[in-house]
Order: structure tokens, then C-alpha cells, then sequence
């Protein structure tokens, strides 16, 4: 009698395991599908490459890399099955792809939100220092080739003194592909804040008009407080785990609304904890300044990326139809070099201003919980996580190894996009020191 008492524990004890852990995994399930068909279907659909090639090296890690997906190019959608769950992404014709949650790819594409004109005008080509794209050379060719720094990257581009001296592609990539941002979508963020700033269209420090803050504390929340990311609401960045960032790029239609729901677990400016909540907090709240979606749209293209020389930018938006400004933008690797030489140049291109006199200044500053390492929407190197590189380095940071590193002291500019989750990581303080190095002796 006491064995089978004994067994009977056992066989419960085991069954409640089984329970638990197929609760646990079915609550992944959007995670797992919903990050392998989004991310398949932009690579193919946005960025032009191959889809096994996508599976073997992006997909290539934790659950993911056991997802059945399906591509159908005559819908452009992809579907991702793991175990009983299933997620689907479908693209669409100026918009690159959404990750489909409650409708079907049909019904989005009939609501039909209007498109600025893209611009067609010429890009002007940065002029290229030979000599020094000659001594960078065994540089880009250790990091691309994966000999010296680890990673084996999609796109490395150099510039310095407003010159191109180094640009290497990784396999199945070239100079026209069009490259995810991950959060370096923050800090073009960033930029249409301090351009709608220059404006007179918002103020960074003004509490925000936010209908659902407006009963308890989370009303003192400013744009400022979110950019420096010091909002105080709760959140949890952590990607290996069921968190507040994997339900909101891979469950949520309206991505803004999840974040700004989270209730307040401090005093707003207070406590520095790094969210991308919050810049798609600020994306849905920008969006809601203007008039119609055209107009929204039509600024971004017309105050930020024509005058940047960027065309055919990709902002993925989420369900609701807002871009996804903490992760979602697809644009050239010399484009996002473009992007660190507006800063470079205290955010004038061509001699023109783009951003506000003093921004610059401003997204430099760090934020005062911080311990010096972050400013508003761009990583600084204060805290010297980059110890063999100058203080005043401040970067554009992405998941995976998506980086635009700013070095105003030297002049630099320096693009890696993207690598293989299973890749090594790469030194980029090694990197970027090398880089430094190679210059000795030139004026």
C-alpha cells in the first residue's frame, strides 16, 4: 500500500509537470512562430534574401530554429508552425511586413493607410579616401571573414572626416540590400523627435497628453523622461524569456498601448531601466500629432530620410498601423552611415540643419540614472564599455549586433550590421581601437 501511495504522488507530482510545462511553452508559442515568420518574411520580402540562407543563420538558435516555415511568394506571406502553434507575417507594397494578430492578410491589406511619395531624386555618393580604404582593408576583411573579431557580419562601412574609407558585405548581402535596424530604430527616433521639436510640434519636457496617464502618476511622464528611458513603468526587456518585449513585438496589434499600460513602478525620472516600450510609446504618441497617416508618413520621409539621402526606407508598422520605432526599420548599410554622419556633423547634412541647434548636445547627455552610459535613445561610451576607445564615443546599439558608432574626437563613423545568433559576438572595443589605429600618422 505504501508503494503504490508512493507512486500515486509520483504519477501526479509528474503529471502536474507535464501540465505546467505545456502551459509554459503554449504561452511561447506566439514568441517562437511569431519571431521566425515576422523575421523570415522581412528578410525575404524587405531585404531580398534567401530564405534557407535566413533559416541557417538568423533562425538558427533556442526554439526557433525548430519552426516549420512555409514562404509563399505568390501572397508574400510566411507562415511558422511550432509543435500546435502557428503565426503568419504578410507584406505589403511601401509598408515591408506585420506580423498578422486577429486578421488575416486579406482584411490588412484592404485598409488601405496612404502613402507619401517616395522621392526619386539622384543620392549623392560619398567621396572615397583610397589610401586610407587601402589601409582599412585587412580590417574589413578580418571582421567580414570572421578572422580577428568574431561575428561575421552582413555590412561594414567606415567613414571618416565625412570620407568612405572601408564598405564589405557578408554573403548573400550587397550594397543595395535593405538591413534591419533592431534598436538602432530608436535612435532615428530620436531624430524625428528633435525634428518635430525644431518644429514647435511637441516639447520634449511637457507632461504628455495621454489620455490613460491622466489619473495617476504616470501623467508627469515627459517624452524626455521615455528617450532617456526613465519613464518609471514597469517593464521587463529581458528577449530569452515570456516578457514584456517578446509579447509586445510577437503578440500585441497595438504595440504603443501595451507599453504605455504598464502601471508605474517608480517616480518618473528617477530610475533608468532600458525599455522598448518606451520608443514605441513615443512613435504612437508622435503618430497621434498629426492629421491623417499620409501627413505622419509623408513628414517622416520629408523631414528625415529625403534630406538624409535615404530612399525607399522600410518603417514596419504594427497591426494598429504604427511603425514599430524600437526595432522595424529596414534601410541600406551605407544609409544607416548616413544616419551617424548627420550626428557626426551636429546634425546637418551638406551644410543644411536637420536636427535643432543643440540636439546633438542634448542626446549626448546622459541621463542621470544612468551611471553615464545612456543619453536619450543612444548608448554612451562615459561608463567605458568600450575602454580602449574615447569617452565621447556615443552609439546606436541593436540586437544582434546591429551598431553606428560615433566617435566625434576621430571623426569616425562606423557601421557593422548584423550577424548569426549563433556566431561569436564581436569585439567591437577591439574593433573600433584597431580601426582608431590604422589612422596613426595621417592628418
Amino acid at each position: 500500500m505504501k508503494a503504490k501511495k508512493i507512486l500515486r504522488i509520483v504519477l501526479a507530482v509528474l503529471a502536474a509537470a507535464i501540465i505546467g510545462g505545456c502551459i509554459y511553452i503554449n504561452s511561447l508559442m506566439p514568441i517562437i512562430t511569431g519571431y521566425a515568420a515576422k523575421n523570415l518574411a522581412s528578410d525575404v520580402f524587405v531585404s531580398g534574401r534567401n530564405a534557407a540562407d535566413i533559416e541557417a543563420l538568423d533562425l538558427n538558435f533556442s526554439f526557433i530554429k525548430f519552426t516549420r516555415n512555409k514562404v509563399d511568394y505568390e501572397n508574400k506571406t510566411v507562415t511558422s508552425r511550432f509543435l500546435w502553434g502557428k503565426s503568419t507575417a504578410a507584406w505589403r507594397e511601401g509598408y515591408g511586413v506585420t506580423l498578422l494578430r486577429g486578421k488575416s492578410a486579406e482584411e490588412l491589406r484592404a485598409e488601405k493607410f496612404p502613402l507619401a511619395p517616395e522621392p526619386d531624386s539622384a543620392v549623392a555618393a560619398f567621396q572615397t579616401d583610397s589610401l586610407e580604404y587601402a589601409r582599412l582593408e585587412p580590417i574589413a576583411t578580418a571582421l567580414v571573414d570572421e578572422l580577428s573579431y568574431g561575428g561575421h557580419p552582413f555590412a561594414f562601412v567606415v567613414l571618416h572626416n565625412g570620407k568612405l574609407v572601408a564598405e564589405r558585405y557578408g554573403y548573400g548581402v550587397d550594397a543595395g540590400t535593405r538591413l534591419l535596424s533592431w534598436s538602432m530604430g530608436k535612435s532615428f527616433t530620436n531624430a524625428l523627435i528633435g525634428i518635430m521639436s525644431g518644429d514647435g510640434l511637441l516639447d520634449i519636457n511637457a507632461p504628455m497628453d495621454i489620455p490613460e496617464w491622466q489619473g495617476d502618476g504616470r501623467k508627469a511622464i515627459t517624452l524626455n523622461d521615455l528617450m532617456q528611458m526613465q519613464s518609471g513603468l514597469k517593464w521587463n526587456e529581458d528577449y530569452g524569456s515570456r516578457s514584456d518585449v517578446n509579447l509586445m513585438l510577437h503578440r500585441e496589434k497595438d504595440m504603443g498601448l501595451y507599453a504605455l499600460s504598464k502601471p508605474l513602478a517608480h517616480e518618473p525620472g528617477t530610475f533608468w531601466y532600458y525599455s522598448s516600450g518606451s520608443t514605441n510609446i513615443v512613435m504612437r504618441y508622435l503618430r497621434g500629432k498629426f492629421s491623417s497617416d499620409a501627413e505622419f508618413l509623408g513628414y517622416i520621409r520629408g523631414r528625415l530620410f529625403e534630406p538624409l539621402g535615404i530612399r525607399n526606407a522600410c518603417f514596419e508598422p504594427d497591426m494598429n498601423g504604427t511603425p514599430v520605432g524600437s526595432s522595424y526599420l529596414y534601410v541600406k548599410a551605407m544609409d544607416y552611415a548616413r544616419f551617424g554622419q548627420m550626428f557626426l556633423d551636429d546634425g546637418t547634412v551638406g551644410g543644411k540643419r536637420i536636427l535643432p541647434e543643440g540636439w546633438v548636445d542634448y542626446t549626448m547627455t546622459p541621463a542621470a540614472a544612468s551611471e553615464g552610459k545612456y543619453g536619450a535613445f543612444f548608448w554612451l561610451n562615459r561608463c567605458k564599455v568600450c575602454p580602449d576607445v574615447p569617452e565621447d564615443m556615443y552609439s546606436c546599439n541593436g540586437h544582434d549586433g546591429q551598431q553606428i558608432y560615433i566617435i566625434p574626437s576621430k571623426g569616425l563613423v562606423v557601421v557593422v550590421c548584423g550577424y548569426s545568433p549563433r556566431s561569436n559576438k564581436v569585439d567591437f572595443n577591439a574593433l573600433l581601437s584597431d580601426i582608431i589605429g590604422s589612422f596613426a600618422g595621417f592628418a
